[in-house]
């Protein structure tokens, strides 16, 4: 059982520099998943990484973010929420130093992956903090913040990525994109010792080490044939890795419905509306993830662009998505559900059309710009209601667990689009249309979203 106390009300001054820090958190943990994009053609040149290595880069981070963000909620439930913030904090910051350091491909993914891991424990925390510690208008302040935190991450990281990588700072080349963390994580944990909440733990249920071990095991035996198979010709392994990660799944499912404190609950699964939301969040995210992987690749190793340049390429996209993402809600609520298929069908139509205008390697002129930015704005317009349709039949009760299930999705989609499209695109190269065929890809997935949509019940009147 769980019980919930509230951490002493919060005053302005306190509570402006809890917020920063908690939010800074949250900041390079969404940070992180974007900014490499930019630097992973620099990390192919400097330490010799494949196209296998660079997908594994990118994607390692959200497999351990995926798998363990459920675990880290429940952890900050058992623990404190502010003591286990900092543990993760402190983690992250140590994993960046590493990952800046790391001398190989081998050793920069293993320092991804407790990156991955760290932000794993302390993400969760920050919506938990900010219920708990404020409250009326206060709390519904720091809600925006945080959500404009997460839309503005993903617009830094497009754009920080490509002048950190350009600036080649000391000779560092794309390092400074993992180095820019350490000294924000160590003003962070000195802001974090005076300010966060020193708050008991209080959540009796026990952890689900069976859960997480089988969804693990799923996970790494879906994404490493993806994205090794097409490197070495898709040998019979691959294909056997495959056939064992539905054994998996399937098992994982089994174990949760035995386990007496499951990842993810039955009755969670069972809300009207999460599953098919959670599908349609699968396919968006999966083919936006492709689509920035297979972006920085293209614009850098075939057209030539400078990272820079290449960074600033995503910024009209990120831009949009950002700001349709921070004011879908001004829509009349009858328009919220329709809303989503709608944008979908125009996100689909965008993909399309810049797979037009980028074919036979022509370069991003200004209507591939203006098509992204229209992508972007309907992209936003789609998943950030998403989020809340997929939450609103959920029992109060069950609030916390089913943000997990859908934070977990959606960190699964990032894996799943680097290692499927990332593959597609891989296999095409160094043909001109690479690109152009990837993004009609893209397409089809997100006709899968668009479709599972469709599913979701209309609000009762």
């Amino acid at each position: 059982m769980t019980v919930l106390t509230d951490s002493p009300p919060a005053t302005a001054r306190t509570g402006g520099v809890l917020l920063a820090t908690i939010l800074g958190g949250q900041f390079m943990a969404v940070l992180d998943v974007s900014i490499v994009n930019v630097a992973v053609p620099s990390i192919r040149t400097d330490l010799g990484a494949s196209g296998a290595g660079l997908q594994l880069v990118v994607a390692g981070y959200a497999i351990a973010y995926a798998v363990l963000l459920v675990t880290g909620a429940r952890l900050g439930g058992r623990h404190g929420h502010g003591r286990t913030f900092r543990a993760g904090l402190a983690g992250f910051t140590a994993a960046s130093l590493l990952c800046g350091l790391a001398p190989s491909t081998g050793t920069l993914i293993a320092c991804r992956l407790l990156q991955g891991i760290a932000a794993a424990l302390m993400v969760p925390q920050v919506f938990s903090i900010i219920q708990r510690t404020f409250a009326g208008p206060a709390r519904t302040r720091a809600l925006g913040l945080y959500g404009a935190v997460l839309a503005g991450a993903a617009v830094v990281g497009q754009s920080a990525g490509g002048f950190l990588t350009g600036a080649d700072l000391f000779g560092t080349a794309w390092r400074p994109v993992f180095l820019v963390n350490v000294p924000i994580g160590v003003i962070l944990l000195l802001l974090g010792r005076r300010h966060l909440p020193s708050d008991p733990g209080t959540d009796t249920r026990r952890l689900d080490p069976l859960g997480v071990l089988t969804l693990a095991a799923a996970v790494f035996t879906l994404v490493l044939p993806l994205v090794l198979g097409h490197g070495s010709g898709w040998p019979p392994w691959t294909w056997a890795g495959l056939a064992l990660s539905a054994a998996l799944f399937a098992a994982f499912a089994l174990v949760q419905r035995r386990s007496p404190a499951p990842l993810i609950s039955g009755v969670v699964l069972r809300s009207p509306g999460l599953v098919p939301a959670a599908l349609a969040i699968l396919a968006v995210m999966a083919s936006y993830a492709g689509f920035l992987f297979t972006l920085g690749l293209h614009t850098q190793s075939d057209l030539g662009y400078g990272p820079a340049k290449a960074g600033l390429v995503l910024v009209p996209a990120a831009l949009a998505f950002g700001l349709s993402s921070l004011n879908w809600r001004r829509l009349p609520a009858s328009w919220h559900r329709p809303a989503i298929t709608v944008a979908l069908v125009v996100v689909t139509v965008t993909y399309a059309w810049m797979a037009w205008t980028i074919r036979d390697g022509r370069p991003l002129g200004v209507a591939y710009l203006s098509v992204s930015a229209l992508y972007g704005l309907c992209l936003g317009a789609a998943f950030s209601p998403l989020i809340g349709v997929a939450l609103t039949h959920v029992p109060p009760a069950l609030a916390g667990d089913a943000s997990g299930v859908v934070a977990t999705v959606t960190q699964l989609a990032a894996v799943l689009g680097v290692a499927t499209f990332g593959s597609v695109y891989l296999s095409l190269v160094p043909s001109p249309s690479a690109a152009a065929t990837t993004d009609l890809t893209l397409a089809v997935a997100t006709l899968v979203a668009t479709a599972a949509s469709l599913l979701i019940p209309r609000p009762s009147r």
